[in-house]
């Protein structure tokens, strides 16, 4: 470079030439400086001594800021890279900086990270190391802390309409409330978590974190297995700030009847009905002609009828011979009598076999591959 004809106030040597800032933009005050006298009190880097990084012992989160950060990382030496990369302050005029780190493990809760830098400035090569410790401090975030008090804000009650739900039915709900866990925390959500699932005689109760968890749950139980919610608050304290809290109870009553049910309607000569949903008004199939049946909208998912069994009671019996289109012999399964019996379209006339139940409706054919909840 060509000397700029002026002479550093420090040593009193030449000054290079250097690009003028532009109008109005104020002049760095140590552009003045030889190369030399600048670069004595040139920091590339800006390091902390010591970084101290609060983590979860349960969930490994972070404590950053204020609040308690999931980082998904795979131990703590990532942590440390990331809260050292995060306290790294690099000059200003760096141009083209990269930078390494080599971890060294001290002991269980001490990282010292060995950093090295390199950047240009000034048209120069600089380069600059940097040792910084870094101390994991181990506590329990606020989520760990309510999950291990058994802390809850709504519970999820299961339970039947005159009768108890089925085993595979409070398995649903809970894989149900699972799903909607899972699906809050990929979304970032730390206060959303499954305090207690408990089995009871009348069926499933599910505690949650938040009321707003109940509602989702109870809400999406219902859309799936049919059936209707209540909820009942109840004040349990005041918060900080004078706001009353609530615990609310979400109890929700399943259909009467559910898939697999076979019932007798009221007031109907139809013959039984077997259920294949619940879910807004009860829909299903006759025994006697394989015609499909759906109760009357202000009936609802529960019309007057009186349950004659599930599938999982129907047997196998023999199929003596096919009298016509609408009626077929079989052997009854109790008294090895041959009976006539309606035939449905579902009947397969070329199946030996067939399956029935015997109820006080009479005999009647059960689809092969139907299924209950």
């Amino acid at each position: 470079m060509s000397q700029s004809g002026e002479f550093c106030p420090r040593c009193g040597d030449p000054v290079e030439e250097r690009e003028e800032p532009l109008p109005g933009t104020p002049r760095e005050r140590d552009a003045v400086l030889c190369d030399a006298c600048y670069f004595e009190d040139f920091d590339l880097v800006d390091a902390p001594e010591r970084i101290e990084v609060m983590v979860c012992a349960h969930c490994g989160a972070v404590y950053r800021g204020k609040r308690w950060v999931d980082v998904g990382a795979k131990d703590y030496t990532d942590v440390a890279i990331d809260e050292v990369q995060a306290a790294l302050g690099v000059h200003v005029k760096a141009q083209e900086v990269s930078w390494a780190v080599e971890p060294e493990q001290v002991d269980q809760n001490t990282i010292r990270m060995h950093c090295r830098f390199n950047g240009i400035v000034r048209d120069t090569f600089l380069e600059e190391e940097a040792v910084v410790p870094v101390h994991i401090s181990r506590q329990t975030c606020k989520q760990c802390g309510r999950k291990a008090g058994g802390y809850w804000a709504s519970l999820v009650q299961v339970r039947g309409t005159d009768r108890t739900p089925t085993p595979e039915e409070d398995a649903r709900a809970v894989e149900i409330a699972e799903d909607i866990i899972a699906d809050r925390e990929e979304a970032g959500d730390r206060n959303a978590f499954i305090t207690e699932t408990q089995e009871t005689d009348e069926g499933v109760n599910i505690k949650l974190s938040t009321n707003q968890l109940g509602q989702a749950v109870s809400s999406r139980i219902t859309r799936e297995l049919g059936g209707s919610v209540e909820n009942y608050p109840t004040l349990v304290t005041e918060d900080g700030d004078g706001n009353e809290v609530y615990r609310v109870t979400y109890a929700i009553r399943l259909p009467k009847f559910t898939q697999g049910d076979i019932i007798e309607l009221d007031d109907d000569d139809g013959g039984p009905v077997l259920v294949t949903s619940a879910r807004g008004n009860l829909k299903g199939t006759r025994l006697t002609t394989g015609e499909h049946y759906e109760s009357r909208f202000e009936e609802g998912e529960t019309p007057p009828a009186t349950k004659l069994g599930t599938v999982d009671d129907a047997e196998e019996t023999t199929v003596v011979t096919v009298e016509d289109e609408h009626a077929v012999q079989v052997l009854d399964p109790e008294t090895f009598e041959a009976k006539t019996i309606a035939r449905p379209d579902f009947f397969d006339p070329d199946e030996p076999m067939v399956n029935v139940l015997k109820s006080r409706a009479g005999l009647h054919v059960v689809p092969s591959d139907a299924e209950s909840r």
